[in-house]
């Protein structure tokens, strides 16, 4: 049984500082300045944030875990042979008016929790709790998942999270398609899970979010077929990829037990009359077609729509792929879309998410794909009062600058965060790293300010030197007051004196950090 139990426009952001005390003091900065440049691939160099802000280390992988179990022993590395790097992906922050509870009876463990999905694979991923209300060692990370009898914990590259106060559980999704989907975890002790495969399929998911009706928006990153740059010329880079993920809508019958079904549906798009769909037998056409450069095309808006791809009252609880149903029902594919935001004061109508493209220069700086989303795009999604005919529009096409969205995060009601994720091989192509960009969505202008230029860890660049995979990405990008009642829903306005920020630096020494004011020193804990 599952228990339920530097720029001309200044924004105005406010950045909280929690006291051990429990009282809260509301630091007021602005962005209005951005970091000049993006750190070159070189070396070790320090992350870079506008002269407001500074970074506080919340937990680092070397961090020992107060339970371990088998060889998951500290936040963010695996102790075997090769110290497999456990890549913490997003984060989701919560605070409670109670102690949850934890492995030692009896302790409190505080009010102030940041929980993390660990993006190994092989059957080795697990989740973890920061407990940021405690400063003894011993107990200030948790481990929620324990290996089973073959000392694997059975999940497989964890990415997005959430909290869902309808059923008053987390939700953690896995992006390969070959996992089982979903996992829901109560926040008591022990923490009951379960996995949703039979409910609202299996697929290459990431961000996750409710809706005040307690519908869930999913957004799928699942890499396409590669084709030829130059389509005349067979021997040019196939580093250019059909649209291939989808964005889904699950609605269950029961908001407080997503376990009891629902239907899951799909975004379908239309461009000049036509829905865009996925053709198998055509992975050229689809990554150069007309309707992928109209999609693309800033300034134009297009019909929107949620088709219906699975029901549990028709189609059963067996496991199946989101994917294939959403080709199957005709949804419009896209480039890696990575994550999602609710629009905060949008009363859940308004959305947006990013597509992380191709992360390759060399689709990139062909032209005609440039313009159709190889570098990555910003999308924006209307519905009014529920109804489900919408529009979608493109508010951000990406450039070499400006590249491979992933992570986004709603500051206040109208500045957009969203954090790059280019991957070794674009660094190695462009010569510099990711950074954390800042938009104006409800100005003229969007004028991209950059929030943070991102470094690399001594230990990523140590890998790199070696002559393996190592740079490090900015993920887990968070912006939360913590309010775990329906109220405090991410999507409704911010209590801006309350918010917390947070940003994990992943790969290397797999580091989360807290935004916090320059002028001010670490938070009390």
């Amino acid at each position: 049984m599952f228990d339920r139990k530097k720029s001309a426009m200044p924004i105005a952001i406010s950045i909280a500082v929690v006291l051990g005390s429990g009282v809260v003091l509301a630091l007021r900065a602005e962005i209005d300045d951005s970091v000049p440049a993006a750190n070159t691939r070189a070396g070790a160099p320090a992350n870079v944030t506008i002269d407001d802000y500074k970074l506080i280390r919340i937990a680092q992988g070397s961090d020992p875990l107060e339970n371990p179990s088998g060889v998951i022993t500290t936040f963010g590395y695996l102790n075997n042979a090769s110290r497999t790097r456990t890549e913490p992906d997003e984060n989701t922050y919560l605070a409670f008016d109670h102690n949850p509870g934890g492995p030692t009876a009896g302790y409190d463990y505080g009010r102030r929790f940041l929980y993390q999905g660990h993006e190994n694979g092989g059957g080795m991923a697990y989740l973890t709790r920061i407990n940021l209300d405690v400063a003894d060692p011993a107990h200030r990370i948790t481990l929620l998942t324990p290996v089973g009898p073959n000392g694997a914990t059975g999940f497989s590259s964890i990415d997005g999270s959430t909290w869902n106060p309808f059923t008053r559980s987390l939700l953690f999704t896995q992006e390969s398609a070959s996992t089982k989907g979903v996992i829901e975890l109560s926040a008591g002790w022990p923490p009951a899970i379960r996995t949703l495969e039979g409910i609202v399929g299996t697929g290459g998911f990431e961000g996750i979010h409710p809706d005040d009706d307690g519908n869930l928006l999913i957004i799928e990153d699942a890499g396409g077929v590669g084709v030829n740059v130059v389509p005349t010329d067979p021997s040019s880079p196939k580093t250019a990829k059909q649209p291939n993920s989808f964005v889904y809508r699950f609605v269950p019958y029961d908001r407080t037990n997503i376990a009891a079904g629902g239907r899951m549906y799909a975004l379908q798009v239309s461009v000049e009359g036509s829905p865009i769909r996925f053709h198998a037998a055509d992975p050229v056409g689809d990554t150069f077609s007309t309707a992928q450069l109209e999609l693309h095309t800033l300034g134009t808006s297009w019909p929107a729509q949620w088709v219906l791809i699975h029901d549990t009252a028709t189609d059963g609880t067996a496991s199946f792929s989101a994917n294939a149903a959403a080709k199957a029902r005709g949804a419009s594919p896209f480039k890696r879309p990575e994550n999602a935001q609710f629009l905060p004061g949008s009363d859940f109508n308004t959305f947006f998410f990013d597509a992380t493209g191709d992360t390759d220069a060399t689709s990139g700086e062909q032209p005609a794909l440039a313009a159709r989303g190889a570098w990555g795009s910003i999308f924006r999604v209307d519905f009014r009062d529920r109804n489900p005919i919408g529009t979608l529009s493109i508010v951000v096409l990406g450039d070499a600058a400006h590249a491979s969205f992933d992570n986004l995060a709603f500051a206040d009601d109208h500045t957009l965060l969203a954090a790059e994720d280019r991957g070794d091989g674009l660094h190695e192509q462009l010569g510099f790293m990711d950074s954390v960009w800042a938009y104006d969505v409800h100005g003229a202008h969007l004028r991209p300010r950059r929030l943070l230029a991102l470094g690399r860890d001594t230990d990523a660049a140590a890998a790199v030197a070696a002559g393996g995979d190592g740079d490090n990405e900015p993920t887990g990008l968070h912006v939360s007051d913590g309010d775990a009642s329906v109220r405090g829903l991410l999507g409704r306005a911010l209590h801006e004196s309350r918010t917390r920020w947070f940003v994990t630096q992943q790969h290397g020494l797999n580091q989360v950090w807290e935004f916090v004011s320059a002028e001010r020193g670490e938070p009390d804990r």
